[in-house]
This record gives structure tokens, sequence and C-alpha cells, in this order.
């Protein structure tokens, strides 16, 4: 046994192993049963706040007011139970910061003010998905206490889905005209890392409020920095 699942773990089913069973998207949650949405719920709220290797089964099952056997009904084990919470959240924000590209990004007017109000909207995503980045904080933190394939299917759900995402429109801004960019995926991490990450690493993804006029100074600023590498000279 490994330190991180000795205190919660069971023999796993193999049909039911974590990496076997993907996690639910959010649009699916209202075809689960009502007590396995009650577990993820207390499950993002405990491993949010407790992280990963202190929180216990019993801790979780105290919060969604069941028993703890009826979380190994659903989950073969704690690692499991992370697993589908952590994806669930990182397939929801994914989805929904391509949304905010996509309404952003498709027809722009001013190419400067269109890229600082996609800025500013991905950063709204620390309010509105706290859960999710409390979450966040948890694997940066516990990352040498979680298994590789579970931070490895988080990285694919989440990051590296957001990173394809940019890098679709880096390279048809450049077909456009609208920037130089020689490498699309290069484009889309500076633009990230001077925007988005600008914000959300200085304040813990969210824990520790920044006010909205220095993040309007940040996200302007960074965005005045990725343009003065990859604008057009037209």
């Amino acid at each position: 046994m490994t330190e991180q699942t000795a205190p919660d773990a069971r023999p796993a089913d193999p049909a039911t192993t974590p990496d076997a069973t993907p996690a639910a998207p959010a649009a699916a949650r209202r075809g689960m049963p009502e007590k396995r949405v009650a577990i993820a719920r207390a499950a993002r709220t405990v491993f949010g706040r407790e992280g990963y290797t202190r929180t216990s089964v019993d801790a979780i099952a105290a919060e969604a007011g069941v028993s703890k056997r009826t979380i190994y009904n659903h989950f073969a084990d704690k690692e499991q139970l992370f697993r589908s919470v952590i994806l669930e959240g990182a397939t929801t924000v994914a989805a929904t910061q391509a949304k905010i590209a996509d309404r952003h990004l498709r027809k722009i007017v001013d190419l400067r003010t269109d890229l600082v109000d996609f800025g500013l909207e991905r950063v709204d995503s620390l309010t509105t998905f706290a859960e999710h980045w409390a979450l966040v904080r948890t694997i940066e933190a516990e990352a040498l206490h979680i298994r590789p394939a579970v931070l490895e299917a988080w990285q694919d759900a989440g990051p590296r889905e957001t990173h394809r995402v940019l890098t679709h429109w880096m390279a048809e801004f450049a077909e456009r005209g609208l920037l130089v960019v020689p490498d699309p995926a290069e484009a889309a991490r500076m633009l990230n890392l001077l925007t988005f990450l600008a914000v959300a690493q200085p304040t813990f993804y969210g824990a520790l409020p920044m006010p909205a006029e220095r993040i309007a100074e940040v996200v302007e600023h960074g965005v005045a920095a990725f343009l003065a590498v990859y604008g057009s000279p037209g």
C-alpha cells in the first residue's frame, strides 16, 4: 500500500479501477444518483479544504451525510473519488473557457480590446469555479502524493485542453493576418502566462483576492507585452 491510499483503501473491483472510470461531465450530473452527487460535492469541499493526503473517506462521508459504505458503493477508494471530482471540475472549466474564447475571439473588432476582455473573463473563473481551483491548489501542493496516472488524466482534461483551444486561436489569428505567430503552441503558452496565470498564481488560484483594478492592470499589461512580440506590423 502507498501512503496516499492506505488509510481508506479497499480491494478495487477491476471493472471500476480509477483508470477505467472517467469522470462524468457536469451536464450528466442530472442522471447521477442523488447520493453520488452529494458525495462528489462533499469530496470537492473536503479535498479542497484539507488536501488529498489528510482527507479521509470518513470525513467525506460525514460532510455528505452518508455512510462510508455508501461511498464505497459508488467509488472503489479515495483515489478514485479524488480522480472523479478533479476530472469533472477540469472538464467543466475547460469547456467554459473554450466558450469564453469563442465568444471573444471568433469575431475580432479590436484585437487588443478583445484579448483584454477575453483575459478578464477567464480570470473571473477563479471566483466562479472556486471549489475547482481549491482542488488545483491541492494538486500542486501534493503532486508527489498523487499517482502520475491521475495527474496525467487531470492535465489532459484541463490544462492541456485549454492549451489546445488557445493554440487553435493563435493559428487562426496568424492565418487571418492578425498576429505573426511562428509557433501557435508557444504563443498560446505566452498569452496564458501573461494574462490568466499572471493573476492566478499570485492569488494562489483565487485564495487571496486581488483588487479588480489591479487585475485589469495585470491583464492589460500582459496583452500589451504579448502584442509587442506577436502583433502584426500591419
